[in-house]
């Protein structure tokens, strides 16, 4: 659950033993989850899919500086791409 003025929830998977054992996490511990999202089709109904890649518990010490990775969540977000006029061939099977 957030933080936020509206909190959200959300449930997510910890898939495979190792993942599970590395992240030991335990009722009511307040957590970071950094995660993927995946769809799948299955007898023509779709299915979605949280899945936990990293669990970094808060407050606990670590890098001195932020993931570069992701900006901020209160960052500004930046203009879109234009991809269409780099790409000279569209391969994407969809």
């Amino acid at each position: 659950e957030t933080h936020d003025q509206y909190p959200k929830k959300m449930c997510f998977d910890v898939f495979g033993a190792d993942k599970i054992a590395q992240f030991n996490i335990q009722a009511g511990e307040e957590l970071n989850v950094f995660f993927d999202v995946d769809a799948r089709e299955w007898n023509g109904r779709w299915f979605n899919s949280i899945r936990a890649w990293k669990v970094e518990r808060v407050g606990a010490q670590g890098p001195a500086a932020p993931d570069a990775s992701f900006p901020p969540m209160n960052a500004a977000p930046a203009a879109p791409v234009d991809f269409a006029a780099t790409d000279e061939k569209d391969d994407l099977p969809f």
